[in-house]
């Protein structure tokens, strides 16, 4: 997967924008104004992804290419390493979880005006 893939992808879920909040080079997609994904534009060697806190062990004790979420917190995200070992389909898998968690956090009201998912 490169970059336009992953950004192509992103954009095509309901609602999802993204921006540069904290610096030119680290690329953020939220939904609803809650992130979902960061990765670096000028490398794009790893992208931070949340995930399940339990699916979160299983998936570093399977892959080595799944870390901890490198700044974030170490429960909820993952690092992933775009080394080529994981499998477009199964990175595509993670993002849509990602953004499935976060949108099952947003308050009842704002999960009503989202678009439907496809």
């Amino acid at each position: 997967m490169d970059l336009e893939q992953l950004r192509t992808y992103c954009l095509s879920l309901p609602a999802v924008t993204e921006s540069f909040p904290f610096d030119e080079s680290t690329l953020v997609f939220k939904v609803a104004g809650k992130i979902f994904l960061l990765t670096d534009v000028d490398d794009f060697e790893s992208m931070n992804l949340k995930c399940d806190p339990e699916r979160a062990i299983e998936l570093r004790e399977r892959y080595a290419a799944v870390l901890p979420g490198y700044h974030m917190n170490k429960k909820h995200w993952n690092t992933v390493v775009m080394d080529g070992s994981i499998p477009h389909k199964l990175l595509l898998e993670w993002v849509r979880h990602s953004y499935d968690l976060v949108v099952a956090s947003l308050p009842k009201k704002v999960r009503e005006q989202l678009p439907p998912a496809s």
